[in-house]
């Protein structure tokens, strides 16, 4: 059960950020001008647009995407730690510079900005510990040594 949930998780992040990634890089106006939808628009929050700026995080986004796919397909604890370990370190930083700036943003549509960017370092904080108590994944422990 622990092992379909932390591969279920790492599809769902997989998924998501590569749908930003993708949506980043190929329409970086439109991701600049509507992310995340839903009547909200916090990227626009932080002008000026940045075309160039928009694709490499549209990539970045893509990248960590692909990542928790492999991850979820090869089910190998190492793998998944690393990667895990990369999205954390990812929405880490990424949560410090929007807890600190608040752009054009104020109110509820800061609050959401933050809650949102919270559970992208929960999220995968959840599935890190998930992978550390499943037992089910393939991967060597840390003594263990290639032949």
């Amino acid at each position: 059960m622990s092992r379909t949930v932390l591969r279920a998780g790492l599809a769902l992040l997989g998924v998501l950020h590569l749908s930003w990634g993708v949506a980043a890089t190929t329409a970086p106006r439109w991701f600049f001008d509507t992310f995340p939808g839903f009547g909200q628009r916090w990227t626009a929050a932080y002008p000026p647009y940045n075309e160039h700026l928009m694709v490499d995080v549209g990539a970045a986004f893509a990248t960590l995407g692909l990542l928790l796919l492999v991850a979820a397909v090869l089910a190998d604890r190492r793998v998944t730690v690393v990667v895990l370990l990369g999205v954390m370190l990812f929405s880490g930083l990424h949560l410090a510079f929007h807890a600190a700036r608040r752009g054009e943003l104020a109110g509820s549509s800061f609050s959401l900005s933050l809650i949102s960017l919270v559970a992208g370092v929960l999220a995968p904080a959840a599935l890190l510990i998930l992978a550390g108590r499943t037992g089910g994944l393939a991967g060597r422990t840390g003594g263990e040594r290639r032949s």
